[in-house]
């Protein structure tokens, strides 16, 4: 059944900009970090953070009046519940991709242009650098990835995994999910120059570094390092076109050895493209994000494995996010 519209539904839908921005906001200033402790006051909130008082203050009271700031007289603090979550780096926070949805939200206020003219949305760093959003993006790949990756990776059973090409491995989160599941196994992680060394410091925090082979490169233009019977691309697929996906599955296909294994993890979306929800708007987010990427359904999936040389196309976990699951097979 159709939803039934009111004017107050489709202003609030208009309105949702507003806390999302103030929220952004704050995570690029860092101020829940500055705010832990006793508190501090709008005036040594914004010499701290090299603000304007007034905007800083307001900015402030609307963090407070979100809930997301607790207000006492003239001092601001972090509520207990949202310490871990945005005012600290390390397990369970999402202070990276609160980061990362704000230089998303740049992205997305250019929306109308983009769809005018067909082009991705003018890229430019975030307040903080491009330094920065490198690390908020592959931090925020960390957040969410971390709590699923043991049970993804577990529905990958009774497969055998030797060696793992962790392609576009980011900070070693799914590495590190393999290395656990499959305690026999070892792995290659494939990621851009400036990535390495986040993940090579994040596996080595964890006393994994004597498995993992880090390989620099780009997998849209250099080979891909051989010798492994199953690659894992996760949450790549989406970032490009049909044709550059084609041309990333048959590098893989050649770095594999013979019968081993693909798994893609993604959005699959229906036949229609309006479902999973998450999924039409992820499509957005690649829209103004990308000059090709997108979501793409099951058969799309299927057709451009197999014109890389695949066969054995299956779905085998269906996610109403980014954690469907699909495996193929090299001949």
């Amino acid at each position: 059944m159709a939803k039934t519209w009111t004017p107050d539904d489709v202003l609030l839908l208009a309105r949702g900009y507003q806390a999302a921005s103030v929220l952004a906001a704050a995570a690029d200033l860092d101020l829940f970090r500055s705010v832990t402790g006793g508190g501090l006051t709008a005036e040594e909130i914004a010499r701290a953070r090299s603000c304007d008082l007034r905007a800083a203050t307001i900015l402030l009271d609307s963090l407070a009046a979100l809930e997301l700031l607790e207000k006492t007289g003239h001092r601001y603090t972090v509520p207990p519940g949202l310490l871990p979550l945005l005012a600290q780096e390390g397990p369970g926070s999402i202070l990276s991709m609160a980061r990362h949805q704000a230089n998303c939200l740049r992205r997305w206020a250019q929306l109308t242009r983009v769809v005018m003219t067909g082009r991705s949305a003018a890229g430019e760093p975030g307040p903080l650098g491009g330094e920065a959003d490198t690390r908020s993006f592959i931090g925020a790949m960390h957040d969410v990835s971390s709590p699923v990756a043991g049970e993804v990776i577990g529905g990958l059973k009774p497969m055998d995994v030797a060696c793992v090409l962790d392609v576009g491995g980011a900070s070693g989160t799914w590495s590190l999910a393999f290395l656990e599941i499959f305690p026999g196994a070892s792995a290659i992680l494939f990621d851009l120059p400036e990535v390495i060394p986040l993940a090579r410091s994040r596996i080595t925090a964890m006393g994994m570094a004597d498995r993992v082979r880090f390989v620099a490169g780009d997998f849209l233009r250099d080979p891909l390092p051989e010798g492994a019977d199953l690659a894992w691309v996760s949450a790549i697929i989406h970032q490009n076109s049909r044709e550059q996906n084609r041309a990333l599955f048959a590098s893989v296909l050649r770095a594999l050895s013979p019968g081993g294994r693909i798994a893609l993890r993604d959005v699959v979306m229906e036949p229609s493209r309006t479902a999973p929800a998450a999924g039409a708007l992820f499509a957005v987010n690649m829209l103004v994000g990308t000059e090709g990427g997108g979501t793409y359904t099951l058969d799309e999936i299927r057709e451009d494995l197999e014109a890389a040389g695949f066969g054995g196309v299956t779905l085998l976990r269906r996610d109403p996010a980014m954690n469907s699951l699909v495996t193929a097979t090299r001949p």
